[in-house]
């Protein structure tokens, strides 16, 4: 269905088109709103006809109201079956009850989406995969952002696994987002590094990152992380030494990674960080065809050249208010019983522990690419 095939299904419910256009907007990317969201979709003032509005959804059991923590504040569950399944989504996840823990984090795609009115947005895994893989773009299945799920017995791909819209500009432009949440930045490496396949075969692309206010400052840390990933490509004799150092990680025993051999201390010092962790990993499955990613040079000629942009959306409301009272929210944590324990960056089991926060940094627009190359007399640079 098109934008307007779904506004005039869910305008047969009673809507204006204008209403119906939100109410999609709404079921498509979040399935929850406040009010001055459909004010600032609408371009009208908060007041009588917003509240009527809400007031309409309720009452006819389209959707749910809850009061806030604090009392500041209504936030609506747009839930009704007939109203999802009018768009032709009726299993759709946002139709469903929704924990505390998500309901910033959605609210937060909505106000994205509504700051950028101009782009097409692809919300579904298949059309994401259907864009991509036919004309114009007609990129290869296996350069598509997955995620290996592994159980005991199995392991199993999903193709862009980030639950986050894709937005297509008027000039074929694919806006990634990537919404910035108070967790390790880990989590935005593995991001990276899912797309970068992607990122290397597309002709244009913008990665934005979506910050809430209270965490702007954490730009700066991610920062890094892409100067890493995406700015830096290794040099040839660069990568030769990489695998010689991870030869010797396969070969020794764990109690042998303190030995002080001067070529050894050297490569550990240049690749013992958190870049080269996940390629190692890769490299004990594929084989040297894990560090043709670390060496490629498309992705930072494409920030060079303007091809490729990262840029930085800092949203001007607060969201910690915004948890409903009322919520069905369980913890769950990984190493909860005593002497548990996870894998090491490596891929190496070591007693649990939580990883540091952000780097405090103000926020900033990437605008240019640095590319790191190896010291002319041969010593591992990254």
């Amino acid at each position: 269905m098109t934008a307007e095939d779904r506004a005039s299904a869910v305008a047969a419910f009673g809507f204006t088109l204008r209403q119906a256009r939100f109410l999609a907007l709404v079921m498509r990317h979040a399935g929850v709103c406040l009010l001055r969201q459909y004010s600032t979709f609408a371009g009208i003032v908060h007041g009588q006809k917003t509240r009527a509005f809400f007031a309409k959804l309720v009452s006819r059991q389209y959707a749910s109201a809850y009061v806030c923590r604090h009392n500041r504040g209504r936030l609506y569950h747009v839930h009704h079956f007939g109203l999802y399944q009018a768009i032709d989504e009726p299993n759709s996840a946002c139709r469903r009850p929704v924990t505390a823990a998500r309901v910033a984090e959605r609210l937060m795609v909505l106000d994205t989406v509504l700051a950028n009115p101009e782009l097409d947005w692809l919300v579904t895994r298949a059309e994401k995969v259907r864009y991509f893989t036919q004309a114009p773009c007609s990129v290869a299945v296996d350069t598509l952002p997955r995620l290996t799920a592994r159980t005991d017995k199995t392991e199993t791909e999903s193709g862009f696994p980030d639950r986050l819209p894709i937005g297509i500009g008027a000039d074929g432009r694919a806006v990634f987002l990537y919404l910035v949440l108070p967790t390790a930045r880990d989590d935005f490496r593995a991001f990276l590094r899912r797309h970068a396949p992607l990122f290397q075969v597309l002709p244009s692309w913008t990665l934005r990152l979506v910050f809430p206010r209270a965490i702007a400052h954490a730009y700066g840390g991610l920062q890094t992380v892409i100067h890493d990933e995406f700015e830096s490509p290794l040099q040839p004799h660069t990568v030769a030494e990489l695998m010689w150092y991870f030869e010797q990680r396969r070969t020794m025993p764990p109690t042998g990674l303190g030995r002080a051999d001067e070529r050894f201390v050297r490569a550990a010092d240049a690749f013992d960080r958190p870049r080269f962790y996940p390629v190692y990993r890769q490299w004990l499955k594929v084989g040297d065809r894990a560090l043709d990613e670390v060496s490629s040079m498309g992705i930072s000629e494409a920030l060079a050249s303007g091809a490729g942009r990262v840029e930085s959306l800092v949203l001007p409301h607060r969201y910690d208010h915004l948890s409903p009272l009322v919520s069905r929210v369980e913890s769950a944590t990984y190493g909860a019983e005593k002497g548990a324990k996870k894998p090491d960056e490596w891929g190496e089991e070591t007693p649990a522990r939580s990883r540091p926060p952000f780097a405090a940094s103000q926020v900033d627009t990437i605008t240019s690419s640095r590319v790191d190359s190896a010291a002319a007399d041969g010593s591992v640079t990254t």
